[in-house]
């Protein structure tokens, strides 16, 4: 299984971008799908996650309120809507899969597949 992230850039602070996640499979329907990220010098960190049909969704403290987290199973593509951008967010951000989709994967163990990681640099 390949995942293939993409959408990053750099941004001012206040700004938005959408980050995009495109997965091999067909099986990507039946995928908990997640977002991590790691920022400069930090470890990899949790952002989002969502269940295999869209119906349950997860955020980080840092993040909540600010992005938002959505899935076409038609395109086997995950999403990220990133927004009022702030430059604690500046991290190469990773997507990543659960062949176990039924709850809302969140921790690093629970994900089989890991995408390449998209850089997001946002500056005050």
């Amino acid at each position: 299984v390949q995942l293939q992230a993409s959408g990053g850039g750099e941004v001012q602070a206040g700004g938005s971008l959408r980050l995009s996640c495109t997965v091999s499979r067909r099986t990507f329907s039946s995928y908990g799908m997640g977002w991590f990220r790691r920022p400069p010098g930090k470890e990899r960190e949790f952002v989002s996650g969502i269940n295999w049909n869209g119906g349950d969704t997860e955020y980080s403290d840092s993040v909540k309120g600010r992005f938002t987290i959505s899935r076409d199973n038609g395109k086997n593509t995950l999403y990220l809507q990133m927004s009022n951008l702030k430059p604690e967010d500046t991290a190469l951000y990773y997507c990543a899969a659960d062949k176990h989709g039924i709850k809302v994967p969140r921790r690093e163990a629970d994900f089989d597949y890991w995408g390449q990681g998209t850089q997001v640099t946002v500056s005050s």
